[in-house]
């Protein structure tokens, strides 16, 4: 989660490539890089823990709604309430605009960040059906599965096009694929030593590949190019893939005390991912962003101090008797 709050603190730095100096631009850059990991390895981390059950397929989507809604459209309403107070969107003196106004607020999400709550309801929905599948498949089937979905993904570059057969595989090229990719990462019995630090090598020249793609089209095209950055891409899947599997293997001891923080966290985070935006903007408006000085130490920093207080939002909101239902 903290990597999403790191990846929307300094995205504002890299689309300002017109006026910020080169080396700004390039914390911004670097930063980008290393978290974009985060909403492919979220979608993973469900995928892992989600497909290797059998589900009613009511009582599934019953909670799995029923959790996830409420506080959507109680953040979806409160991103409203603050565009309007931004006057960025503005009410009529009749009713039905109005009304036709949220509508399709909600319907297209209302911030930037919550294009992730509409992905994963998709995801909801397919979950059940996919589960059958990947409990059953053999793993030459699973590989076979996840080698379409690489193979559609790296033809669908604009750059690849004129490789594409033409046969029609958009149903591979989803986040569907990530869901499978974590539940075959997450349950694969490696035989090979070294998993660990293979993975971290694979993280970080991915990283880097990504980085100086991202840098060296600038330079070329004297713009920003997303063309590395794409969620669903080769290079962000072998970047998830290398942090998944880093999460994975790597072992590390932490204190009781931080564990039992870290544990309580992990039960809040749809709610820190609902509210960080909103602390991000009261942060902005105070003045406190990437700007307060250099971004190399400013990035994380107040992406550590948006993650805190958004934490203490949601703890707070969690122990109030209306507001835990909508907390996330």
């Amino acid at each position: 989660m903290f990597a999403v709050v790191v990846l929307h603190t300094a995205s504002p730095l890299l689309f300002r490539v017109k006026d910020a100096s080169i080396n700004d631009w390039l914390a911004a850059d670097v930063y980008n890089a290393v978290v974009r990991f985060s909403v492919p390895v979220f979608v993973m981390i469900t995928g892992a823990l989600l497909l290797q059950r059998e589900y009613e397929l009511g009582d599934f989507l019953k909670r799995r709604f029923g959790r996830l809604i409420p506080p959507f459209i109680f953040w979806s309403l409160t991103y409203i309430g603050y565009k309007l107070y931004n006057e960025e969107i503005e009410l009529s003196n009749n009713i039905w605009p109005n009304i036709k106004l949220i509508l399709q607020q909600l319907q297209t999400g209302s911030y930037y960040h919550l294009w992730y709550v509409y992905l994963l309801m998709g995801l909801y929905l397919f979950i059940p059906v996919i589960s059958k599948f990947v409990r059953n498949a053999t793993e030459k089937e699973l590989l076979y599965f996840l080698g379409i979905w690489f193979l559609t993904v790296i033809l669908s570059r604009p750059y690849l096009t004129m490789f594409d057969p033409g046969i029609d595989l958009h149903n591979f090229t989803g986040y569907i694929g990530y869901l499978v990719l974590g539940y075959y990462l997450a349950y694969k019995p490696f035989k090979f030593k070294n998993i660990a630090l293979i993975a971290a090598l694979v993280f970080v020249l991915c990283a880097l590949l990504i980085t100086l793609g991202t840098y060296f089209i600038l330079l070329k095209n004297k713009d920003l190019n997303t063309f590395f950055y794409e969620p669903i891409s080769p290079f962000i899947i072998i970047l998830s893939s290398g942090a998944f599997l880093m999460a994975r293997f790597i072992k590390v001891n932490l204190n009781p005390v931080v564990n039992n923080i870290i544990s309580n966290i992990g039960k809040y985070t749809l709610g820190l991912y609902l509210s960080h935006a909103l602390i991000l903007n009261v942060l902005e408006l105070n003045d406190i962003t990437y700007k307060i000085f250099n971004p190399v130490f400013s990035i994380p920093l107040v992406a550590l101090l948006t993650f805190s207080l958004s934490s203490l939002l949601i703890f707070v909101m969690s122990k109030l008797p209306l507001l835990k239902y909508v907390a996330g």
